[in-house]
């Protein structure tokens, strides 16, 4: 676990604070991790920082999870992908109802990470930052009135099912509801300050409010190239290389991508491949 000064703490906790004491009633919590090291870090953390959450209890297996699920009815589990021999997404499979918000604790090259960011689930990478988890707590509170969290996680599980059976699909969550669009449907994306806005091959804009730098990572391993700080494109639908102003990207569609110099290389190691 990281260590954050003590103006940043004190930031965090009344950060937590300032988001949690709008809550009409405490979120009960659960954490469920197979290591007691680090249920008791995340303990320390939630109750010192985030005392409006309340730590109903913690499991460190898919069999007592279960248990504590069914005697606690959570708001919120903190959810180790690694539970021994079996998974976090085992769990999830065996629970006909997923009524509650779940943050992944999960390692970098995990299995399912990959999984979990088309999902749009939140998660957090081992060690735990003190200020991302307490951010994560706040963005669970901002969710709660969507009720969008169960589609996630199904959509997650489908994920993992079909891995490898055909182009993935990307979760896209919006105020009101949640898109889910095939990376092939994506011509490009573009940022809009904290934003990102994406561009469909029907024609259709989606406005999501996560940046362009999340999507990048998610994207490029799956056919698109980071052009520009701005810009992020799906090589299936570049039609040329032109030379002007340093080099520009034209789309099957006419639209022209700039190219900044930074990434000028990569851009042309990546069109050579492809051509």
């Amino acid at each position: 676990m990281s260590h954050i000064a003590g103006d940043q703490f004190r930031s965090a906790r009344d950060n937590c604070d300032h988001h949690l004491n709008q809550l009409v009633v405490i979120m009960r919590t659960l954490i469920i991790d197979d290591e007691p090291s680090n249920i008791e870090n995340l303990s320390m953390i939630l109750r010192t920082y985030c005392p409006r959450v309340q730590l109903a209890g913690s499991a460190s297996s898919v069999e007592r999870a279960i248990q504590q699920i069914a005697a606690h009815q959570p708001e919120l589990i903190l959810l180790d992908i690694q539970l021994g021999k079996q998974t976090g997404f085992d769990l999830l499979r065996l629970l006909p109802v997923k009524d509650f918000e779940i943050i992944f604790i999960t390692a970098y090259d995990s299995y399912g990470i990959d999984a979990i960011k088309f999902a749009a689930v939140d998660y957090l990478l081992k060690p735990i930052d003190i200020a991302e988890l307490v951010l994560a707590i706040n963005k669970v509170e901002e969710k709660t009135a969507t009720k969008q969290t169960a589609q996630q996680l199904n959509f997650l599980l489908s994920q993992l099912k079909n891995v490898g059976a055909g182009p993935p699909k990307i979760a896209l969550p919006q105020f009101h509801e949640i898109r889910y669009v095939s990376v092939n449907q994506i011509i490009r994306c573009e940022a809009d300050n904290s934003y990102t806005r994406f561009y469909l091959d029907d024609d259709e804009k989606i406005l999501v409010s996560r940046s362009l730098k999340e999507y990048a990572e998610i994207l490029v391993p799956v056919g698109f190239v980071r052009t520009h700080q701005s810009h992020l494109v799906n090589k299936t639908f570049i039609k040329s290389w032109i030379k002007e102003d340093g080099g520009m990207l034209l789309l099957n569609n006419g639209i022209k991508i700039p190219v900044s110099k930074p990434n000028k290389v990569t851009v042309q190691a990546v069109l050579n491949q492809s051509w």
